[in-house]
């Protein structure tokens, strides 16, 4: 499982205007399975995404965002295993390796 923070590197202004498109991909990303929640930080500097799948995969699709074709936010993907979970998350919940 990944935890994808993006960070503005654009003003906010810039940033709306490719909202909407934005969310379009998110909704892509969610019917194909790979996000499981998606988000704004507080403040809004950029966003966080929780995905699943292969990182290639994630890195190919995250390089399709419009905010990153339009040079708007950089990315950094952080990789983990969830062993833990509230009962509503248990679907995700991996083991670790032997």
């Amino acid at each position: 499982m990944f935890i994808v923070s993006l960070s503005y590197t654009a003003a906010l202004e810039e940033i709306d205007v490719h909202l909407a498109e934005h969310v379009e991909w998110l909704e892509a990303g969610y019917a194909a399975g790979v996000f499981l929640a998606s988000g704004r930080k507080v403040p809004r500097d950029g966003g966080v995404i929780l995905a699943r799948g292969e990182r290639a995969a994630l890195e190919a699709r995250l390089a399709d965002d419009p905010f990153a074709r339009a040079g708007l936010a950089r990315y950094e993907i952080t990789e983990f295993i969830p062993t833990m979970t509230v009962d509503e998350l248990a679907a995700v919940r991996e083991r670790l390796p032997a």
